[in-house]
């Protein structure tokens, strides 16, 4: 797949399942809400029915109340007179019920406080009507009943109760049919969203399906790449090892050779050394030889006495000699190098586990002199053991110790110090001091052949840091340096804890 059709995928299944995300949230948020209508709207169903009830319940308390005091003036029983009692107890706290049921309908407030009204005055018949009968005047009792009846206060009740009771069935209606859209829409809300949930998920499964697909013949694709691809490298490998042997061997003829010149370079230079003395102890004496005829003065062994052009001369041959020889030197010294490098290019490493502070603490040991020569201080801190080629541990931090104590600053108290820690099966070294420091335009230089930085006072064919990270790679590790002018130098080394046999030489 292209990295287009990567990439337009990607777009629809996040378009995908951003829409999942939009309707699982419109679903929860829409069923909330209506479940909440639902419910509310159901409340007040029923508080319309509890309404009704109480209405209900305040008129049979009325008529208990009515058939109590009518049965108590007939019969003169004291159970009609207690039960009216009771049913009169019962008026007020009934009629409190109802008003507080009401106080959310302004129009059943005012039907309330006529109810109150018209009740207020049939309690109070009630009470001159026991009076009556109290007091042993049951004709002034029934000629009161009569009385009210003609005024007909419990009708006027009643008018109030049905007109109340028409307006709770209205609201009934009307709550019963908002409750119902409320459920209905709930539930549609709920089937509608779990069929868009479902019609998403097969989507999902498709593309799910489809994308393993792909990816299950770009993981073919890749193995069968990955296997040609080993091969290939297995062959440039292979090349590159040979061209690598035959850059060493190369070289090795090359330095070899180049040595038997240089030999005979150095013993003609001695020679010439030797004949141009005889030269200027010759011209000297024919300098001073005496006038036509006389003997010549025999020179004292080894005194050139020569003035002028020919002493200049002395001096200019005498310095050209100086350089040639110098140049010679430099030249052998390199081609050793050379050599040793070589040498240690065709050595096999063998690993075997090593306690890194006991080899770094051995080194500081044989370079203790040159330390106390620069006034340092070397602090070795605790350091994971590894399993390596020793002797290529050895090169390396003899040649960052050496360095370190090299390249401090004149006059100041040197301090090196060696730390290390584990990460990720890797060992990461860290050797730093407090030194000159390097340019960081410099930092690659460094480590180039026989490319050396800053003042070159010190001496060296700028070697050793190429063959430190010569080792480490070849160890299956990096190397990397930080650092500024005069503010010292931190060499950091990444090896793996244990090098074994299967990357043996790989980096040959």
């Amino acid at each position: 797949m292209t990295a287009e059709g990567q990439r337009r995928r990607a777009f629809w299944q996040i378009l995908l399942f951003a829409a999942g995300l939009l309707v699982l949230t419109v679903i929860s948020a829409g069923s909330v809400y209506l479940v909440n209508k639902a419910r509310e709207d159901s409340k007040w169903v029923v508080h319309t029915i509890e309404v009704e009830n109480q209405i209900n319940a305040l008129l049979l308390e009325i008529r208990r109340a009515e058939s109590g005091v009518r049965g108590y003036l007939l019969t003169g029983e004291d159970n009609f007179r207690t039960d009216h009692e009771k049913a009169v107890a019962a008026i007020i706290p009934a009629l409190d019920k109802l008003t507080r049921q009401s106080v959310d309908n302004p129009g059943q407030r005012e039907n309330v406080e006529k109810l109150s009204t018209a009740i207020e005055t049939r309690l109070s018949q009630f009470a001159q009507e026991m009076a009556f009968i109290r007091q042993g005047q049951p004709d002034k009792a029934t000629a009161l009943v009569r009385e009210l009846a003609a005024q007909d206060a419990t009708a006027r009740i009643a008018s109030v109760a049905n007109t109340m009771m028409r307006e709770e069935e209205r609201l009934f209606r009307l709550r019963t049919t908002n409750s119902d859209r409320s459920q209905t829409l709930a539930a549609s809300m709920t089937g509608i969203g779990s069929g868009l949930v479902v019609v998403l998920a097969l989507i999902s499964i498709w593309l799910v399906r489809r994308s393993a697909r792909v990816r299950d013949e770009a993981e073919a694709r890749l193995r069968e790449a990955y296997a040609n691809l080993e091969t290939v490298v297995d062959e440039r490998t292979a090349d590159l090892r040979e061209a690598n042997d035959e850059i060493q061997r190369f070289a090795y003829i090359v330095s070899h050779d180049l040595r038997s010149p240089l030999v005979n370079i150095m013993g003609f230079t001695s020679e010439l050394d030797e004949l141009g003395g005889d030269i200027f102890r010759r011209i000297g004496s024919l300098a001073h030889a005496p006038a036509e005829g006389a003997p010549l003065a025999p020179a004292a062994p080894g005194e050139i006495a020569l003035e002028g052009g020919d002493k200049q001369l002395q001096e200019d041959f005498s310095e050209a000699l100086g350089f040639i020889k110098s140049s010679i030197a430099k030249m052998d010294r390199l081609i050793s190098a050379i050599l040793n490098l070589t040498r240690e290019g065709r050595r096999e490493f063998q690993p075997v586990k090593v306690d890194t502070r006991e080899l770094i603490e051995a080194i500081v040991t044989t370079l203790a002199h040159q330390a106390a020569e620069a006034q340092a201080e070397i602090h070795v801190e605790p350091l994971p053991d590894l399993v390596s080629d020793r002797l290529a541990l050895e090169q390396i931090f003899s040649n960052l110790i050496d360095n370190a104590i090299k390249y401090l600053k004149p006059g100041v108290p040197g301090e090196i110090r060696i730390r290390g820690r584990t990460k990720l099966g890797y060992a990461i070294f860290e050797v730093s001091d407090n030194g000159r420091g390097i340019d960081p335009k410099d930092h690659q230089r460094i480590f180039d052949l026989f490319r050396r930085a800053g003042t070159q006072d010190k001496p060296g064919q700028g070697i050793g840091l190429a063959h430190v990270r010569a080792l480490v790679r070849r160890l299956g590790g990096t190397m990397s340096v930080s650092s500024e002018l005069n503010t010292g130098s931190t060499f950091t080394i990444t090896l793996p804890i244990a090098w074994n046999v299967s990357n043996r030489n790989r980096d040959r």
